[in-house]
């Protein structure tokens, strides 16, 4: 049998790319069908914002809509926390790159997806740090030095190039 593949157009740091995370993971349970992950990087270069009270005051009625609409559970650390915390800035890249090194490693790049997400938007976690980001890496048995190493050799602008064909394609 052939299999079809589901393009995914997403981004880890994007709330309704979690609240769409369980239609994903049934998506992924299909047999003969596999999931082809394009990352857009909506919070890149000039994009990537600054957490504080004000991206937190932005995001918050969106996230609080998608959590209403989808089920998917917002912490209270997560707002009241990471949003806050000043120093720490909202950027795609660091879990975009993960993502791709973990696949180039032979692991399962929409599982971390999905543990980015949920230490995001659920556990209030910054994954912007290659530490959080190695350790879920390490949940797959993919090690530190290896990942590290991955992460540095990934392509981000082709990856973002094919990403963007992709969304002009769709």
């Amino acid at each position: 049998m052939n299999e079809t593949t589901l393009h995914y157009v997403y981004d880890p740091l994007c709330g309704w790319c979690y609240g769409a995370a369980p239609l994903l993971a049934a998506a992924a349970g299909i047999p003969g069908l596999g999931i082809a992950l394009h990352a857009g990087g909506l919070w890149l270069g000039p994009r990537r914002q600054p957490m504080g009270e004000a991206l937190r005051d932005y995001v918050r009625p969106h996230d609080e809509r998608i959590q209403a609409l989808t089920g998917q559970p917002f912490g209270t650390r997560y707002f009241d926390e990471l949003l806050l915390s000043e120093g720490l800035s909202l950027d795609s890249e660091p879990p975009i790159r993960a993502i791709l090194a973990i696949d180039e490693l032979g692991g399962d790049g929409l599982t971390l997806l999905h543990r980015i997400q949920q230490c995001h938007y659920r556990d209030g976690r910054w994954v912007g740090s290659l530490d959080n980001l190695g350790e879920l890496a390490a949940e797959q048995g993919i090690t530190r030095g290896a990942f590290e190493l991955a992460c540095q050799r990934v392509d981000l602008a082709g990856h973002l190039a094919e990403s963007q064909r992709w969304l002009r394609r769709l």
